[in-house]
């Protein structure tokens, strides 16, 4: 058996800015991608916690150190600069995968910085 899980999240990141005009994705900084183990590409889920809103896209590359986490195309009608997001990553893992399970969780204060990273839920 199979079960889908938690793999890693940003919790609490600030929306930086909404592009309509773009193809799609979120762009997120590259420190914040390598602490939470992202990937160019990766399917996330993005959770808005201003107004509930939840949908899925996928992640391209932001400028390391800029701090940038940028809705793009369709998406940016989801929320507005300054929204805080919860940015969830899942993956599939296997029974004796979870034995060992560790989902990446990075907490995020105001301005995007990385205020904690913890191992667990």
């Amino acid at each position: 058996m199979t079960m889908q899980m938690l793999y890693s999240k940003l919790h609490r990141a600030t929306v930086t800015d909404a592009n309509l005009n773009y193809v799609g994705s979120i762009t997120i900084d590259e420190e914040l991608m390598q602490a939470a183990k992202m990937r160019v590409g990766q399917k996330v889920e993005i959770l808005n916690i201003n107004n509930g809103e939840r949908f899925s896209t996928y992640i391209i590359l932001g400028e390391r150190g800029k701090r940038e986490i940028c809705l793009n195309g369709a998406a940016a009608r989801r929320v507005h600069k300054g929204d805080k997001v919860i940015i969830v990553a899942y993956a599939t893992y296997d029974e004796k995968d979870l034995e060992t399970y560790k989902p990446k969780v990075v907490l995020l204060d105001d301005d995007n910085n990385i205020d904690e990273i913890l191992d667990e839920i």
